[in-house]
């Protein structure tokens, strides 16, 4: 049965003739050195040094003798650390053996469950003509043009050009802004803007009050009234590319090299089910390989290390940090309270844990492992990413101690795909449009 927590502790007696020994020879280094008044440096008595710096001496010989003897008993004990041990209630006398407590966290012992027989749901996601449809029309769209609109005035549906200065009812700083595209009647656009722009024509000149709903994206105008003074530049009609061989060639330059290929509206489509396809196909995996774990994890309790907990809390406190750099947001001025954030991640970093214990124990059980090849193919890869050579990587990665890091990320990637050849992955059916 599971112990539930995985610290441990050890008492050490060292015998009272090693530590006077080792006790020794310390005091013996430290008077070679030591600076005392009215002695020359090395002449001052090891008797003298010894009660002069006694605290430092007593750590020393703690330093010296304790790893040996605790490798020892851990040996002994068939105990492996996963975290360096901390010695505590050190108890050192002259002429008595020094005694120490080493506290420390071990990996979990516990049986493996079913893991071969795994059955998990996952959602379906549709693929028929109506998703091709819509992806076609969301290539049109950003393939769209605009023209600009003669001999009318602008109506529901046209773009409006303008150029604009808005003045916050009870004072505050104004809005500025060049070439605003309005979209007159569409759901985003405020029904002020719509109401005094709807029949205007270029060079005209119009004022009027707009109020931002309390819930409007933009927290600098949500909840104000505004009065803005616009000048109409233009008026603008989407033009939209007709449904044709030349519209595919077109929107194929986009998709990749796979597309070069790709020359008829007919064979567009077929690239896009391929695309949407192989989506589908990546996303369902994604989802049946989490619930696998998830499924694993819920079947199997177990305590885990401290602090490899507090360590995936800190990884995933990274992993945030980092997504908002990529966006080019500095995570250091966004109003984040990062201790609570980190603190709502330690279930989820519990899990991480177990799940990646589990999968330890399994590769282990099913004899799955990394050959020098894959390494070799990794190395490759991020280097191939990073834009540096794979024997520089390396030499960085060895230097940096992640190589083992990336060799268990490779096992784990193994075992989740083993896992996921294994289980019996159900999904609801849904009929094809």
């Amino acid at each position: 049965m599971a112990e539930a927590t995985c610290k441990r502790e050890i008492e050490l007696e060292i015998p009272a003739e090693n530590v006077q020994k080792a006790t020794e020879k310390v005091a013996r280094d430290i008077a070679r050195i030591a600076r005392i008044p009215g002695f020359r440096p090395g002449k001052a008595p090891v008797t003298l040094v010894r009660r002069r710096f006694a605290g430092d001496i007593q750590g020393e010989v703690v330093q010296s003798l304790v790893p040996e003897y605790l490798e020892k008993a851990l040996d002994e004990k068939k105990l492996v650390p996963v975290t360096r041990p901390e010695v505590d209630k050190v108890e050192f006398k002259d002429g008595e053996p020094l005694r120490v407590r080493a506290v420390f966290e071990v990996l979990p012992e516990f049986d493996l469950g079913d893991y071969k027989n795994l059955v998990v749901q996952i959602d379906d996601i549709e693929l028929g003509d109506a998703q091709i449809d819509k992806a076609v029309e969301e290539m049109r769209e950003r393939a769209a043009s605009y023209v600009p609109v003669e001999g009318r005035p602008a109506q529901d549906g046209d773009y409006v050009l303008v150029k604009l200065m808005g003045t916050p009812a009870g004072g505050g700083d104004p809005v500025q802004a060049d070439n605003i595209m309005v979209h007159l009647g569409a759901e985003e656009t405020l029904g002020s803007f719509t109401e005094n722009l709807r029949g205007v024509s270029a060079g005209e000149h119009r004022n009027f009050e707009a109020h931002y709903p309390d819930d409007y994206p933009d927290e600098k105008l949500a909840g104000k009234t505004y009065t803005f003074s616009v000048d109409v530049q233009d008026i603008k009609q989407k033009k939209l590319p007709e449904l044709n061989d030349e519209f595919a060639k077109d929107a194929a330059s986009n998709l990749g090299e796979q597309s070069a290929d790709v020359s008829t509206f007919v064979q567009l489509r077929d690239k896009i089910r391929q695309d949407l396809n192989s989506a589908k196909e990546q996303r369902q995996k994604s989802q049946a390989e989490e619930k696998i774990l998830d499924l694993l994890v819920k079947q199997h309790d177990f305590p885990v290390p401290e602090a490899l907990v507090e360590a995936q809390m800190d990884t995933r406190l990274e992993r945030a940090a980092r997504s908002l750099a990529v966006q080019g947001v500095d995570p250091r001025a966004v109003n984040v309270d990062w201790v609570a954030l980190r603190s709502r991640q330690r279930a989820r970093s519990v899990n991480d844990v177990k799940a990646e214990l589990l999968l330890d124990r399994i590769a282990t059980a099913e004899k799955i492992d990394v050959t020098d090849e894959e390494m070799e193919k990794e190395i490759a890869e991020a280097a191939a990413r990073s834009g540096e050579s794979a024997i520089a990587l390396r030499a960085r990665l060895t230097k940096q101690g992640a190589l083992d890091r990336m060799k268990s990320k490779l096992r784990s990637d193994k075992t989740i795909e083993w896992l996921y050849r294994t289980a019996r992955i159900e999904t609801t059916a849904k009929s094809e449009k």
